[in-house]
């Protein structure tokens, strides 16, 4: 005699009501992120907004319209007025000079020494990679003055190579730490592979390593170039002539003991930060990959 066990069958109307309910939740998180989204894309884009009609604003307007309004008259002769003022041409040609030479040299010195740190098993390793991390997180303010006086003894004070020095010293440390990190995560089996088809120590660091940490690389790029860019401490510190000025500099000749001339001086910044949005905009794809990538291990 056979027996047949009953197997219970739910309604396809219950199914479709769970269903319902965790479309329900899932678009009520979707609704609350796209929220987000939007209140954090309008605190960035708030103070670009200000930035551009202040620039284009006459003194009248400046005066008697709320910051938030657009202007009356646009006054694009502000521009003009903020290149000749700023020196634009000049300090965004320093600025941009320290960068390129300042920005790659650095992360190329990084990226060897935190591939060293992170492949070359030797004691007092982890010494080593700590008192980096320490150096990432001193402030550059308390190295002012010794920095003045070691740039004046080196006879590179108010010099854009002499500003450079100081730059890869105090980006670097951060730069190792981040690279170190990630380089740890790739598996040392690729690097084994190459080697037993000959490849020299130099060819994987170069030809596998490199391509491998490029969203890495690229994020720290652009972070790297918009510090270079906007870092206002070590220049006004140690570059005197205005011909040497770089673009933060500039924005003192705006005031005057009369006052500040907010129009061509929020033109010229805005004018400044063109460059960052290009360096954003060709290396965005890597940006968000690469800004969690150094997360460190082991």
């Amino acid at each position: 005699m056979s027996s047949a066990v009953a197997t219970p069958v739910l309604a396809p109307e219950l199914f479709d009501e769970k269903a319902q309910r965790r479309r329900g939740r899932r678009d009520y998180v979707g609704i609350g992120l796209w929220v987000a989204l939007a209140i954090t894309a309008l605190l960035w884009f708030l103070p670009l907004y200000l930035m551009f009609t202040t620039s284009v604003k006459s003194k009248p307007d400046l005066n008697n319209t709320a910051m938030w309004s657009l202007p009356t008259s646009w006054e694009w002769g502000n521009y003009p007025a903020a290149i000749d003022t700023g020196d634009f041409w000049t300090t965004a040609t320093n600025s941009l000079i320290v960068a390129i030479i300042k920005v790659p040299l650095g992360l190329a010195i990084a990226a060897a020494a935190a591939y060293a740190l992170a492949r070359i098993r030797f004691r007092g390793g982890r010494i080593v990679l700590m008192i980096i991390a320490i150096g990432s997180m001193v402030p550059v303010q308390i190295g002012l003055g010794p920095l003045f006086g070691t740039m004046l003894d080196l006879g590179l004070l108010d010099s854009l190579y002499g500003l450079i020095l100081p730059y890869l010293a105090f980006g670097i440390p951060y730069q190792i730490f981040v690279l170190y990190g990630f380089f740890r995560g790739i598996p040392e089996e690729l690097e084994e592979s190459a080697r037993i088809d000959g490849a020299s120590t130099f060819r994987i660091f170069w030809q596998i390593i490199l391509p491998l940490a490029k969203p890495a690389l690229a994020a720290l790029f652009v972070l790297d170039f918009v510090a270079t860019w906007n870092e206002y401490a070590m220049a006004t510190t140690l570059l005197r002539s205005q011909s040497n000025w770089t673009i933060p500099l500039a924005v003192q000749s705006f005031s005057t003991q009369h006052g500040t001339d907010y129009g061509p001086m929020n033109a010229f910044i805005f004018m400044s930060a063109i460059p960052v949005l290009i360096v954003y905009l060709l290396f965005q794809r890597y940006f968000v990959q690469g800004a969690l990538a150094g997360a460190v291990k082991g």
